[in-house]
């Protein structure tokens, strides 16, 4: 009889261990734990620590509480401005509903996964390269609007996402280049028009300061004459002195006015011929002739030849007047006692004859 009721005491003791094993559950400080008796919700979470389900009638399910990182496979679309690109992003997510996390969606990840992809795809056809490229918080900013909306009667909320890479095609990067550089080069010749535009300013107002003050010039052409003769490899060569250029400088400056010119003297009357000592006139030419100073020695000889080879009774070269020249050497003195200056004429020379 006591064998019997120690065994039965036994059995009973291994049965409620069995329970209890098959009855304790776990759950960890982040986890929660949803029950279904008999696949009904109970309308209760477990907490974190121990607690226990009736075995083969309760079914614990426990949900992941942290946030969880998500990566987005790449997704490759066409952009507004028509530009074939590859994006991928990686969301971050945690759950704040256990029941409904459980109930709501059969599997929240995959979900939450296809969600972020479609989206994905659909900022992509609606925004610019630009954007993608350079506006990338806004984007993220939408993005995560558009992934939230369902999420939440999933017991989901989405706390991130972030776009990580855009791959553009080759053809596109060079074009990028190209603009970069564009870009480049039209910011460095505006820079330089200002710096030339400034550097006249300054240089004007130098020269105005130069020209009301004549010095300053010669003490810059000495600074600069210093500045270069401090190389040693440079050789200075001033083709002109300092005292030519106050020469240039004071003949740059307005000098007095030029006096007006006297009236010509008038030209001397010519005084009658006087007899000559036989009482026979002398001969007095059509033309006047031209003064001794201004008949060369030369051209009175010529003449003189001339007229001896020239037959009596015809006018030689005596007759005609002689063109003035406009410079004419100083002719040798007539002997005393001679007539007017010129050779004689044919009467003159009948009479010596």
């Amino acid at each position: 009889m006591v064998e019997d009721v120690l065994t039965a005491v036994i059995a009973a003791g291994c049965a409620g261990l069995v329970y209890i094993a098959g009855a304790a559950r776990v759950v960890k400080q982040y986890e929660r734990g949803v029950v279904l008796r008999l696949g009904r919700y109970t309308g209760s979470v477990r907490s974190p620590g121990f607690t226990t389900i009736v075995p083969f009638v309760d079914r614990l399910h426990k949900v992941n509480m942290q946030i969880v990182t998500l990566p987005i496979p790449a997704q490759e679309g066409i952009t507004r401005d028509n530009v074939t690109v590859r994006v991928d992003a990686v969301v971050y997510f945690k759950v704040v509903d256990a029941a409904n996390a459980v109930i709501q969606v059969e599997d929240y990840r995959f979900a939450v996964s296809q969600m972020a992809q479609t989206s994905l795809r659909s900022i992509i056809g609606k925004s610019d390269l630009d954007d993608l490229l350079s506006n990338r918080e806004k984007l993220n900013q939408g993005l995560e609007l558009m992934i939230d909306s369902p999420a939440i009667g999933w017991g989901v909320q989405i706390d991130r996402v972030e776009i990580k890479d855009v791959s553009l095609p080759d053809t596109m990067k060079r074009s990028m280049a190209r603009q970069a550089e564009a870009d480049r080069e039209r910011r460095a010749r505006i820079i330089n028009a200002d710096a030339e535009l400034q550097a006249s300013k300054k240089l004007a107002e130098a020269a105005q300061q130069m020209a009301d003050t004549p010095a300053a010039l010669q003490l810059r052409l000495l600074q600069t004459v210093t500045a270069v003769a401090t190389e040693k490899n440079s050789t200075l060569v001033l083709p002109f002195p300092v005292e030519l250029l106050r020469f240039l400088e004071k003949a740059q400056q307005p000098g007095p006015a030029a006096p007006t010119p006297a009236a010509p003297a008038p030209a001397p009357t010519p005084e009658p011929p006087k007899p000559l000592a036989n009482g026979s006139q002398p001969f007095t030419p059509a033309h006047p002739v031209a003064e001794a100073a201004s008949v060369t020695p030369v051209r009175a000889a010529a003449d003189a030849a001339a007229l001896d080879a020239e037959p009596e009774g015809e006018p030689g070269p005596a007759s005609r007047a002689p063109e003035p020249e406009a410079q004419a050497e100083p002719a040798e003195p007539a002997p005393p006692g001679a007539g007017p200056a010129g050779p004689a004429g044919p009467e003159q020379q009948r009479s010596e004859r």
